[in-house]
């Protein structure tokens, strides 16, 4: 039987086994986890989400909701999965984080034709190959790669959100609501922790000058930017600390935005809110939403806990902050996510310069789907630009080196509309219209057969 690897065994990784495996193709799987930990996960699972549990907006006027619409009619098994094991979010697709990662775990293991082994990778592999070892890639591997394209690899730094125990939040002091009153219960899917002006402007204050935990050496010298052409933050994911040090009013207009919401007993918006999601199916662990911080321990527990309804918060994981590693992907892969010079390997995932779960499962099922039909030499698939995957993967293919960086799905990144639309809520559904229609007729003139999870 051919078989083709793949290197990671992340969102990106497991939805290429799949697509591979059930496509009469093996799939040897590669993640270094438990034998080698990476320092931000916590489990042994295949797919576990390390930041956020929230894989975006399920809205079709969003591009992050068009895209989840395409891996439907690409027969993507992760997002399946995702579906199975969601929470309550709003007009958002959140998951029981570990429900899902096992959820993922045992179909892969349980697959005839996948192959998992629990090992570090140190080169690449020959044969056919996709690299989808992630944002913490270990560091023998990232050399390796760096050797072959004779580049160094770029770096950014990522940062979790605490998470808290539901009963020792107090609940006198929250409000349940979710934003625009989008959501799966009718009185809200989100906890709200109100704050007044004052209050808002004393936790800013609090924050500039919090202690921060110090990086390490070799982290000081990337975020100072001694490597040129290195980004220091992802600005989708900025520690709040760093957020507020733009503008006293920075957060209030990001993570603590009040806009949408009302408090149920005096109908008014409050100048400032922190969201909590519910983190897991029992609704015993709650995330605090947008909160990524690299701020000591001992500082998030005193600090957070001046937040209403946090007084007495219990952490079971407080925030940090990662470096993450991605290549320069339009010098090495084309829009197939196939490698420029050596047409059997192909790279997929965060390590490519894109940036949110979704898209992380998205090019995985790309470079799946594409190294299959390459083995068989068939034509591969190149998305059109249209569509939010296509246009997503032309750009981390063609950037300009100055604009590259980790880039989430945005209509920004797709064709203009043939005709002016009126209206930012109208031009987003055209787009999203075009974005489908554009994509389903490509895959039928392409023959395409979803292989899906059931």
């Amino acid at each position: 039987m051919e078989e083709v690897t793949i290197v990671g065994g992340g969102l990106a990784g497991s939805e290429a086994a799949w697509q591979i495996a059930e496509r009469g193709v093996r799939a040897v799987l590669y993640e270094m986890r438990p034998t080698k930990n990476t320092g931000a996960h916590r489990t042994a699972y295949l797919a576990e989400l390390v930041c956020s549990n929230s894989l975006g907006s399920l809205l079709e006027d969003r591009a992050a909701g068009v895209l989840k619409r395409e891996l439907e009619l690409l027969g993507s098994f992760v997002l399946r999965c995702a579906y199975a094991c969601a929470l309550p979010a709003g007009g958002a697709l959140a998951v029981d984080r570990e429900a899902f990662a096992e959820k993922v775990t045992q179909a892969l293991a349980t697959h005839p034709n996948i192959h998992i082994i629990r090992e570090e990778v140190t080169s690449i592999p020959e044969g056919t190959t996709i690299i989808a070892s992630g944002p913490l890639t270990s560091e023998r591997l990232s050399e390796a790669i760096a050797k072959m394209h004779r580049r160094t690899p770029l770096f950014f730094f990522d940062a979790l959100a605490p998470i808290v125990e539901y009963d020792s939040i107090d609940l006198e002091k929250t409000f349940r609501a979710s934003r625009y009153r989008r959501g799966v219960y009718e009185e809200g899917d989100y906890l709200n922790c109100p704050l007044s002006r004052e209050e808002y402007y004393t936790f800013v204050e609090q924050l500039a000058v919090a202690e921060r935990i110090p990086l390490k050496e070799f982290e000081r010298q990337i975020a100072e930017g001694v490597r040129a052409g290195l980004h220091q933050y992802f600005e989708g994911c900025l520690p709040i600390e760093v957020l507020a040090q733009r503008s006293p009013d920075a957060l209030r207009f990001g993570p603590m935005r009040p806009v949408g919401l009302r408090h149920p007993q005096s109908g008014t918006q409050p100048f400032a809110v922190v969201q909590l999601r519910q983190d897991n199916l029992a609704g015993s662990l709650y995330n605090m939403v947008g909160f990524q911080t690299n701020l000591t321990f001992k500082e998030q527990a005193r600090l957070f806990r001046t937040i209403p309804g946090l007084e007495q918060a219990r952490f079971v994981r407080f925030g940090q902050m990662h470096r993450n590693t991605f290549i320069f992907s339009p010098q090495i892969l084309q829009a197939t996510l196939q490698c420029r010079e050596r047409e059997n390997l192909f790279f997929a995932g965060q390590i490519i310069g894109v940036e949110g779960y979704v898209g992380n499962i998205a090019t995985g099922l790309l470079a799946g789907v594409n190294a299959v039909r390459y083995l068989k030499g068939e034509a591969l698939l190149e998305l059109p630009r249209t569509s939010v995957l296509g246009g997503l993967s032309y750009y981390v293919t063609h950037a300009a080196e100055r604009d590259f960086q980790p880039m989430k799905a945005n209509f920004g990144l797709l064709p203009p509309l043939e005709e002016h639309v009126r209206g930012k809520r109208e031009r987003a559904r055209a787009f999203a219209r075009r974005a489908l229609e554009d994509l389903q007729k490509y895959l039928h003139r392409q023959g395409f057969i979803a292989h899906s999870y059931s």
